[in-house]
């Protein structure tokens, strides 16, 4: 199937043939019908894809700062190359999506095969939406017509901010798509309006609507005719849906305002505000959040948990139905929005139109119908990449399939795997486009959303799990069931029921087969060349030795999923396991107790941790998320014999006292990702014991879950 990606570094826009996505729990996979670009915020990509290094630095001052403490921490190379790769990531366009339904996701009710629905999906002929992003289109309703649903719901949030009653003054500012429908709700509403543009064409159709215009384009004064307009008393509110950098919007619409009058931000504008403005009126300034109460919400967005009607009686989904519904009596009227209609084929056209100068409101495309291309043709889950039967795999080459294609993965992980000499077979993805992204920039054979048929392959000899923390022991599990080795991105799992199910599989198979599959979770930092040299010199000592691992792992809000325990297992199983099983390698004796000390906050991932070994060493790892960005990231300092060794951030490593050693210094960052993967790769190669034995991947994985209990 095709869809519409915008890569951030080049801003070139492309349609793409990618796999179908896959439909998950909760979700609803559709075949659009049309979707509607929203010109306003696309145009704002297709710009930012398209400025120079220097113009987009300007426009993000807080991504620059990240960059630049970053630099100072990891060093430039590192830096750039991170850098690098989250702008090539493709980003899917559009959120305005028609539709009928081609598959219901375990867990949705209320909706079935064939309904026709409106949701925030992409510009692709299939998409996977969560229920809660879907409303049922009335059968009175056209599918162009419900193609405005979602930006619809935008402008009613922004209404529903700002509270209006019969008869009150209301004024626009920005008579595009979100403004025009603006005007109508309101005008709905039994409110007076007052809409404020530089184009005369969307002053007319705004007028055609029912409000009173002031065209700034011939130097108006909308100040001066809000106050007309008022009666003389000031407008009740202002609803700003303009898209400028400019604060002067804002200034105006303090200045429109009667006293304890409300402004709503509904679009984007500067947010340089006089506190005289405000003070002497005690006005309400309000900034919307997109389709109203949900958004951003991963609980009602991702897993579908609806808010109580009694307590949030608008919610995303209901404001899309209220749209809906006002399109079905024809309060609203959309059809006049549309300016251009494009076929999906005609991507190129449509955003020359989108980044030009040519008018333009409400940009449709439309999709090949059933006679065209067959349901089935459209949910083909894999594409082939490399069609060369001449490039077969070598004996010397393992064949690595990928489950997963994120960040992580598609930045460190796979041009590891590639630089370790693996064939790269296959890469699955959910969403079907970072899969293909992975597939086309690394070589991989094929790309698909079937993660099934990559345990199924008799050609794979392992995988590798990249996903979410909380699939990683069931896709464990499966490869070893299919007696595939696997590589699993830390965590191994986040449940002691799951480790134990995987340690008594692995078990299971050693003892009826005499062989089993290779388990390796990525604790690459043991690998790093610096953590060597300190394994090396530290063999020399044979009295106990006292590590203390400072971890400036800096916040992550309590919202994100590496937070839920259910997803994401928390910091502990999710980050800090690193340096438990960091300090097991360099101890080489098992950690006979373990205990936590955590500061109360919301999070709880501000925490000490004390290991004990069993030769009578001990550890303590700081895990701190209170500390600054500025300051490194990760420094390790071992006690032993009068001697000491600290590293700092995997570049310096310094000894104190050791006879023959001062410092090893690297000229970038290394924690050991490449010689990690190489290491597995070769043991898969040659046949050969696992580079990390299971027994210690089992205590690490232990320890961190107990400690996060």
């Amino acid at each position: 199937m095709k869809q519409i990606l915008q890569n951030l570094r080049s801003g070139t826009t492309e349609l793409i043939e990618v796999p179908c996505p896959r439909v998950s729990s909760g979700q609803l996979l559709i075949r659009t019908a049309c979707s509607l670009v929203s010109a306003g915020t696309e145009r704002m990509l297709v710009d930012f894809g398209k400025a120079n290094p220097l113009e987009k630095a300007r426009q993000q001052p807080d991504k620059v700062r990240m960059v630049m403490d970053k630099v100072k921490t990891d060093g430039l190379i590192p830096t750039l190359d991170a850098v690098r790769n989250k702008l090539e990531q493709p980003l899917p366009l559009g959120y305005c999506n028609v539709g009928e339904v081609l598959a219901v996701g375990k867990g949705v009710e209320g909706y079935a095969v064939g309904d026709r629905v409106a949701s925030n999906g992409k510009h692709a002929e299939v998409v996977s939406v969560p229920m809660n992003l879907c409303a049922r289109i009335p059968d009175s309703v056209q599918d162009e017509a419900a193609a405005f649903v979602v930006v619809g719901a935008i402008a009613l949030q922004g209404i529903r901010l700002v509270q209006p009653t019969l008869g009150e003054t209301v004024v626009v500012t920005g008579l595009g798509l979100i403004g025009q429908i603006t005007v109508q709700l309101l005008r709905a509403n039994g409110c007076r309006v007052l809409g404020i543009d530089f184009d005369q064409a969307k002053l007319d159709m705004a007028k055609s609507f029912g409000a009173e215009v002031v065209n700034l384009g011939l130097g108006e004064d909308p100040v001066q005719a809000a106050e007309q307009f008022s009666r003389g008393r000031g407008v009740d509110a202002v609803i700003v849906t303009a898209a400028t950098q400019s604060s002067e919007p804002m200034h105006q619409a303090a200045q429109m305002c009667r006293k304890r009058g409300r402004i709503v931000l509904v679009g984007v504008a500067g947010l340089e505000l006089s506190r005289d403005d405000f003070f002497k009126k005690e006005l309400t300034f309000q900034v919307s959040a997109s389709y109203g109460p949900g958004r951003y919400d991963a609980n009602y967005e991702e897993k579908g948990l609806d808010y109580p009607v009694g307590f949030v009686r608008w919610t995303e989904q209901r404001n899309f139905e209220a749209v809906l519904d006002m399109l079905a009596d024809g309060r609203m009227d959309v059809l006049p929005l549309i300016s251009h209609r494009f076929g999906l084929d005609d991507t190129e056209a449509a955003y020359k139109v989108v980044g030009g100068s040519e008018p333009s409101m409400g940009i449709l495309l439309e999709y090949a119908p059933r006679v065209e291309k067959s349901d089935v043709a459209l949910q083909e889950p894999t594409v082939r990449l490399v069609t060369d039967k001449s490039r077969l795999r070598t004996d010397q080459a393992p064949t690595i399939a990928f489950v997963g294609s994120g960040n992580y993965a598609s930045g460190v992980l796979i041009p590891a795997f590639k630089a370790a000499g693996a064939h790269l077979a296959s890469v699955a993805s959910s969403s079907g486009v970072t899969g293909m992204h992975a597939g086309k920039k690394y070589g991989f054979d094929e790309t698909t959303t079937d993660t099934d048929k990559l345990f199924n392959d008799p050609t794979v000899d392992a995988l590798v799990i990249t996903t979410r923390h909380d699939s990683h022991a069931d896709f464990v599990l499966q490869a070893l069931e299919a007696g595939k080795h696997v590589f699993v991105e830390k965590p191994l799992c986040l449940t002691l029921p799951e480790l134990d199910k995987i340690a008594n599989l692995h078990a299971r198979l050693q003892k009826h087969n005499g062989w089993h599959p290779l388990v390796m979770v990525g604790f690459n930092r043991r690998f790093a060349p610096q953590v060597q040299k300190m394994k090396t010199l530290l063999a020399g000592v044979s009295g106990p030795k006292s590590f203390v691992m400072t971890v400036n792992a800096g916040a992550i809000p309590s919202d994100h999923w590496v937070q839920d325990i259910e997803v994401g297992g928390g910091r502990i199983i999710g980050e800090a396991c690193h340096f438990i099983d960091l300090l097991r390698y360099l101890a080489g004796s098992p950690i006979i107790t373990h205990a936590k000390v955590a500061m109360d906050s919301a999070t709880g991932d501000t925490v000490s941790i004390q290991l004990a070994f069993a030769d009578g060493s001990v550890a303590t790892v700081h895990y701190f998320a209170n500390g600054s960005k500025a300051f490194p990231k990760e420094r390790l300092e071992v006690f032993a014999a009068g001697q000491v060794l600290q590293l700092d951030n995997f570049r310096k490593l310094k000894g104190y006292g050791w006879p023959g050693f001062k410092n090893l210094n690297l000229w970038r960052q290394d924690k050991g990702q490449n010689s990690c993967v190489t290491a597995f790769v070769n043991a898969v190669r040659n046949s050969k014991a696992a580079p990390i034995p299971f027994a210690e991947i089992e205590e690490v994985s232990r320890i961190s879950i107990q400690l996060t209990a």
